[in-house]
């Protein structure tokens, strides 16, 4: 595939010139390799990957490296950002008590989650790695692997069943319906949801995005160049909007894991 058809753009391509509109599709989130690692390749997104994880890590080396009592600019950035998420999620969700020991694994998935989503608009860049429900799963099967790890290590093996699928005898006749709608919905449908419905977002804001950027070129001809001008203010408002997206799906990422572990934790299902 090559770098036009990746980008579902031909610079030839405008309105009135004798060819449709080049509309993005699956194409759009598909990379050549662009070299390979130990018979791995490695594709854009791979790569921005990485770097994400080298930015968080950086970032947060950086902040709390040499920790000061009156904290400069950095330090006072990198406390606002894990006090938000451990105080904001983790302490509400799980509580103080419990929720503690996870508030670094829950900082780094919500600050790895949000870079990765970042990148979409970042120049150069400028793909959510999100988008691909590869990175979204992966990350939604640490935590449904944590979940239900936790889940028996609290509970033993019949006591750890019991919280999956619900179980409690004074439900009567509708138990064994019970425990198979909820043995479903954790151990199927849970991680799926997860996992889908942040990469549902990142793909189809990305796609808007493109399109939308698609048509500012393809209406620079002739009359069309009015247009164009009101497909650009999309562009710019869907890339604000996007914004704010990456930001709450990270954060309902973190905060459905929260719910998952405190779930495990809880005495009760």
């Amino acid at each position: 595939m090559s770098a036009d058809q990746t980008l579902a753009f031909d610079p030839d391509c405008h309105i009135f010139s004798g060819c449709g509109f080049p509309a993005p599709g699956l194409h759009t989130f598909m990379y050549e390799p662009i070299g390979t690692v130990a018979g791995i390749e490695i594709t854009k997104p791979m790569l921005l990957a990485v770097l994400g994880s080298i930015v968080v890590i950086g970032f947060f080396w950086a902040a709390f490296n040499k920790p000061k009592v009156v904290p400069g600019k950095l330090q006072m950035v990198g406390e606002a950002g894990y006090d938000f998420v451990r105080r904001g999620i983790v302490y509400d969700i799980i509580g103080k008590k419990d929720g503690e020991k996870y508030v670094p694994f829950m900082v780094s998935l919500f600050f790895f989650v949000w870079i990765m989503n970042l990148w979409s608009i970042i120049p150069l860049a400028q793909f959510p790695v999100t988008s691909l429900i590869a990175f979204p799963a992966g990350l939604a099967l640490i935590v449904y692997v944590m979940w239900v790890s936790l889940t028996f290590k609290k509970h033993g093996f019949v006591g750890g069943w019991k919280n999956i699928t619900g179980y409690d005898k004074s439900l009567g006749a509708i138990l064994p319906l019970i425990v198979v709608l909820e043995f479903l919905s954790n151990m199927l449908i849970r991680p799926f949801t997860h996992a889908v419905r942040l990469f549902a977002n990142m793909f189809a804001g990305h796609l808007l995005i493109v399109m939308f950027s698609l048509a500012t070129y393809y209406l620079l001809n002739g009359i069309g160049f009015v247009y164009a001008g009101a497909s650009f203010v999309m562009v710019i408002i869907m890339t604000a909007f996007e914004l704010f997206i990456q930001a709450v799906q990270a954060y309902v990422f973190v905060l459905l894991s929260c719910s998952y572990i405190q779930g495990a934790l809880a005495e009760h299902h």
